[in-house]
C-alpha cells in the first residue's frame, strides 16, 4: 500500500458573523465541520458536492491558506497545522494550488515569465536569475506552451493557455501536493478535457498528488482514484472512484450521480428530484443535515446526527438508514 502523504483529522472551519454597534460575534459559518479524510501519495482524492459546501474551503485550510478552527493537519505524518514563518514558508515549497478562475489568477502587470518565476525568486531556488529563465522555459513547455510565452502578457493568451500558466506556476517550485480548485469549470467544454488530461499526464510524469475539487462528476470520474461528497460542510461519503459510481449509498450522491447526462439517444435515467435548498450554515437542520430534503429521511434522520461509518472496508457513508460494515 502506498503511504499517506495528507491526513486531516476533525477539521472545521468557522467564519464569524458580525453585528450590533460593536461590532460583537453574533453568529457563524460553519462552513467545514467535521472533516476526516487520508489522501495517499500520487493519488487524486476527487471532492464534489453543491456550491457552497466548504469544497474550496476545505482545501485551503489543508494547504494553510486559511487557518482551521480546529483539528489538525498531517502532511507525510507531521502535524504542520500550527506551523509559522519559515517552516510555514518551507512547506509552501511542496504544497500548491491551482486556482478555479484563470483571468483572476494572474496578474495581468505582470509578463509570464515574471508570474511563473516569482516562486523561484521567493524560495530562491536558481542561483541567479538566467537559471531561473531557463527553469520558466522549461516549465512553459511541460504545461504546452511555447517557451518564448514568457515575454507575454495574460490578456494575450486564451483561458485555457492561461490556466496552464497557472499550472506551471503551481510547478515551479517541485511540488509533491497541489489542490486543484475547480481548474476546468470556468474553460469551455472543448478545452476541459485537454487541461485534465495535461493534468494526469503530469501527475504520472513528475509523481504528483491531488485534491482535485469539480462539479463535473464525468470529470471527477475520469480523474480520480477516490471520490469524497461533501454536503453541508461534511464528508457524507467516501470510497474508490470506481465503487462511487458503481454502488452509491448515500441518498445524496445518488442524486448528484443521477443528474449527469446520458449521452445515448433514447436512454433514459432515473432522476433523482431533491426538494427545496440547501439549508444555512449558520444554522444548519437538527440531526442528519440532509433530512430536510432527503427522499427516504425517517423520523430518526431529524433527531439523531449520523457519524460517518465503514459499510464495506474501503467505502464510508453517513446515513442512518446504511448499515454499518458487520466487523
Amino acid at each position: 500500500m502506498s503511504e499517506t502523504l495528507i491526513e486531516v483529522r476533525d477539521l472545521k472551519k468557522e467564519f464569524p458573523i458580525k453585528g450590533g454597534i460593536f461590532s460583537r460575534q453574533v453568529a457563524s459559518v460553519k462552513a467545514v465541520s467535521d472533516v476526516s479524510l487520508k489522501i495517499k501519495k500520487g493519488d487524486t482524492l476527487g471532492l464534489v458536492g453543491e456550491s457552497g459546501c466548504g469544497k474550496s474551503t476545505l482545501g485551503r485550510c489543508i494547504i494553510r491558506l486559511l487557518e482551521p478552527t480546529a483539528g489538525s493537519i498531517h502532511f507525510e505524518g507531521n502535524d504542520i497545522t500550527n506551523l509559522k514563518g519559515e517552516s510555514l514558508r518551507a512547506l509552501r515549497r511542496r504544497m500548491q494550488i491551482i486556482f478555479q478562475d484563470p483571468y483572476a489568477s494572474l496578474n495581468p502587470r505582470m509578463t509570464v515569465g515574471s508570474i511563473v518565476g516569482e516562486p523561484l525568486q521567493i524560495h530562491k531556488i536558481g542561483a541567479n536569475k538566467k537559471e531561473r529563465l531557463d527553469r520558466v522555459k522549461e516549465l512553459l513547455e511541460l504545461v504546452g506552451l511555447r517557451k518564448e510565452a514568457f515575454q507575454r502578457y495574460p490578456h494575450e493568451f486564451s483561458g485555457g493557455q492561461r490556466q496552464r500558466i497557472g499550472i506551471a506556476r503551481a510547478l515551479a517550485v517541485s511540488p509533491d501536493f497541489i489542490v486543484c480548485d475547480e481548474p476546468v469549470s470556468a474553460l469551455d467544454v472543448s478545452i476541459q478535457a485537454q487541461v485534465v488530461n495535461l493534468l494526469m499526464d503530469l501527475q504520472q510524469k513528475l509523481g504528483l498528488t491531488y485534491l482535485f475539487i469539480a462539479h463535473d462528476l464525468k470529470v471527477v470520474e475520469h480523474i480520480s482514484t477516490r471520490v469524497a461528497v461533501m454536503y453541508l460542510g461534511r464528508i457524507v461519503e467516501i470510497s474508490s472512484s470506481e465503487d462511487i459510481y458503481k454502488n452509491p449509498q448515500h441518498p445524496y450522491t445518488q442524486a448528484l450521480l443521477s443528474a449527469i447526462p446520458v449521452p445515448k439517444i433514447g436512454a433514459r435515467k432515473n432522476r433523482v428530484i431533491l426538494q427545496g435548498d440547501v439549508p444555512s450554515p449558520v444554522n444548519p437542520p437538527m440531526g442528519c443535515h440532509f433530512n430536510p430534503r432527503c427522499p427516504i429521511a425517517e423520523e430518526k434522520c431529524h433527531l439523531h446526527d449520523p457519524a460517518l461509518k465503514n459499510t464495506t472496508a474501503d467505502h464510508e457513508t453517513r446515513c442512518l438508514k446504511v448499515p454499518p460494515l458487520d466487523l
